[in-house]
């Protein structure tokens, strides 16, 4: 999967998630290869991601939005 994370001061693509963790604002949740389409607003707390390779990293967030379409991840946050 390909996650792209956009902040109002840089931008990232990670090219090879396997697992993407967000911060969703009626719960968290995971998104793995092929999930359904949908849109979210984010809460305050923690992104994470797993590489195939089995790297995880992550970055804190105040508030955004998620959408998920096409095995494409795409983050937009205050952070």
């Amino acid at each position: 999967m390909t996650l792209k994370i956009l902040t109002p001061t840089q931008s990232r693509t990670v090219s090879d998630a396997a697992a993407v963790f967000l911060p969703g604002s009626a719960g968290a949740f995971e998104v793995l290869r092929d999930h359904a389409p949908l849109i979210s607003t984010l809460s305050e707390g923690k992104v994470s991601w797993r590489s195939a390779s089995g790297v995880e990293e992550s970055f804190a967030v105040k508030s955004g939005a998620v959408m998920v379409r096409d095995n494409e991840i795409t983050v937009c946050a205050e952070v």
